[in-house]
């Protein structure tokens, strides 16, 4: 069992927390603990000061399973609580390994997705989201990958770098496609329900569907660590559960806590995440018009992080690596197998991502200028 390099994170880690605008995040606008506290009753808050440092349960704590279970509109013993997105995605592909089996996968996508069942010795299909199709997920092409080896669809709405979405009638074509062949179909919605054009709704109402949430993207709550399985299969959630007993075994308690509570209270979380996402996307539009020379994009449809490319064609990796020596953090395309892209997140550096843009251009004008005399 070997693990591929984790190309974004070693891109990121040197740089994501010196470098003065930090524009490679997928993030939102960041909360403090008391943030989040503020937005708690009384009892809640003097719950969490006093609260014992003990283990939870594996199956997440009760009082947080409801909330999700509510938030979610799906029978509270559906909820299977995990370490991040991160390790649902490892619950789920661990579930899908088997000898001969395939999973069928965006790309690009998120480096989990497929290195973790390479990993496995599962074998790994793609189906693209091109920008020569404006970035859209194409469900004919998805079925097309799938034969009777296949164990599991994973469907990543909003998508993770793009920002593209799939509708709720493509959802269901898929549901019903992948249940009659008995498919397991997996929904990334870590950043679900942010979006900037058509909303969906979650794949949580369907039966056969599994859904990944967590708390790290259109919470803005990263450092809570805190993400949950929906699985509607009695079979598949215990699977996860007895999984999970060996790998992480519980959540943190006061994570869990503070995830309550952001849950709780998620029509003000989210309306902070969507309203910094909506304004700095305007700012975005106009930024890359006034860069249409140099940088071509798809403006995304959902989520906190758009794709852009570069027009001439070039590996962006320099690219990227320049701008980060003047202040800029960007994720170069190679890290999600596209090379002449890179990912710009545009809410993480909330208010203060004009000035972001304005140092960003700065650096565009300088690049091209020197690329005009070599």
């Amino acid at each position: 069992m070997q693990l591929k390099p984790f190309l974004l994170d070693a891109w990121l880690d040197p740089y994501e927390l010196s470098t003065e605008f930090n524009l490679g995040a997928s993030t939102g606008p960041v909360w403090t603990v008391n943030d989040v506290l503020a937005l708690a009753d009384d009892e809640t808050r003097h719950r969490f000061l006093n609260h014992d440092l003990v283990y939870s349960r594996v199956a997440g704590a009760d009082t947080l399973r409801q909330a999700i279970s509510e938030m979610q509109q799906v029978p509270v013993d559906s909820v299977q609580l995990v370490t991040g997105a991160a390790e649902a995605i490892l619950l789920v592909m661990w579930h899908a390994a088997e000898p001969g089996a395939n999973v069928i996968l965006p790309l690009p996508g998120f480096a989990t997705f497929s290195a973790i069942p390479q990993s496995l010795g599962l074998e790994t299909r793609f189906y693209r989201v091109r920008r020569e199709n404006g970035f859209r997920i194409d469900p004919a092409e998805i079925q097309r990958l799938a034969d009777s080896k296949t164990r599991l669809i994973l469907i990543n709405s909003p998508h993770h770098p793009t920002g593209a979405t799939i509708s709720d009638a493509e959802m269901e074509t898929l549901h019903d496609f992948a249940a009659a062949r008995g498919i397991q179909l997996v929904s990334d919605e870590v950043y679900h329900p942010i979006y900037h054009g058509r909303p969906s709704k979650s794949a949580a109402r369907l039966p056969h569907a599994t859904v990944i949430g967590d708390l790290s993207k259109a919470f803005s709550l990263p450092g809570v660590r805190t993400g949950w399985i929906i699985e509607h299969d009695d079979k598949r959630r215990q699977q996860y559960w007895t999984a999970r007993a060996y790998f992480t075994i519980t959540n943190s308690t006061p994570g869990e806590i503070l995830s309550e509570i952001a849950i709780r209270q998620r029509e003000v979380v989210l309306r902070r995440t969507q309203d910094v996402s909506t304004r700095n996307l305007k700012l975005l539009e106009r930024f890359m018009a006034e860069q249409r020379d140099v940088l071509g994009w798809i403006p995304p449809q959902g989520g906190m992080t758009a794709f852009p490319w570069l027009v001439s064609g070039e590996d962006s990796r320099p690219f990227c690596q320049a701008a980060a020596e003047r202040g800029v953090l960007l994720a170069p395309g190679d890290c999600f197998d596209e090379p002449s892209h890179f990912r710009l997140g545009f809410a993480a550096a909330g208010d203060n991502f004009s000035q972001a843009l304005d140092r960003f251009g700065q650096f565009v004008r300088n690049w091209t200028a020197k690329a005009l005399t070599i």
